[in-house]
């Protein structure tokens, strides 16, 4: 008889967090402010808020994955930040250089945006209460300058190739070299960062 794996002995070692993503165009005078009011959205609501530049977002299963995988770190006490947002963004990255994650974030402009928002509140290790999610959402869609909406697998939307492959440093011979497309290879680079560590 074998031995369970610590996430079958133990699932609170392996949580799911609820996530959901809004995606649309927001018009950011100032970067700063912006941050502000998602911080401001975060402290109102209880959820993780991240905001991320649509042009390399590859996939709603991306951020999902990477969200999954921040909570499961945190829960284990292996998480590299302590904010449970900047550990959801390392994942996003496949990276732990959070000066490089950064640049997966939103700018100023009017910018096509993904915003991640997700209930850490029943991940062990986080102290924080549980997210109501429906008015994160809404105070998202408040911010928005354009229509917005919600983003998930069922829905596809372009990602800009060029610098997705820059930023993960995906080369043509790697991507001849597997079966699947650059999503794929990009979802790769989020779950081989457990290993990395």
């Amino acid at each position: 008889m074998t031995e369970p794996s610590a996430s079958q002995a133990d699932p609170a070692s392996d949580p799911a967090p609820a996530v959901r993503l809004v995606a649309g165009a927001f018009a950011i005078a100032d970067l700063d402010a912006f941050l502000a009011d998602l911080d401001e959205v975060a402290a109102e609501t209880g959820a993780v808020v991240q905001a991320f530049d649509a042009d390399l977002v590859v996939s709603p299963a991306h951020l999902r994955e990477a969200a999954r995988l921040a909570a499961r770190a945190i829960a284990r006490g292996e998480a590299v930040a302590r904010d449970p947002g900047v550990e959801i963004l390392l994942y996003v990255a496949g990276r732990r250089q959070i000066d490089r994650a950064l640049e997966l974030g939103v700018s100023e402009g009017e910018r096509a945006a993904v915003v991640l928002v997700a209930d850490f509140g029943g991940v062990p290790g986080v102290d924080r209460p549980s997210a109501d999610l429906d008015e994160a959402v809404e105070s998202i869609r408040e911010l928005a300058a354009d229509e917005i909406g919600e983003f998930d697998e069922s829905q596809s939307r372009a990602f800009d190739e060029a610098r997705v492959r820059e930023f993960y440093g995906v080369t043509d011979r790697e991507l001849a070299a597997t079966t699947g497309d650059l999503t794929d290879v990009v979802r790769e680079r989020v779950a081989l960062l457990d290993v990395e560590k």
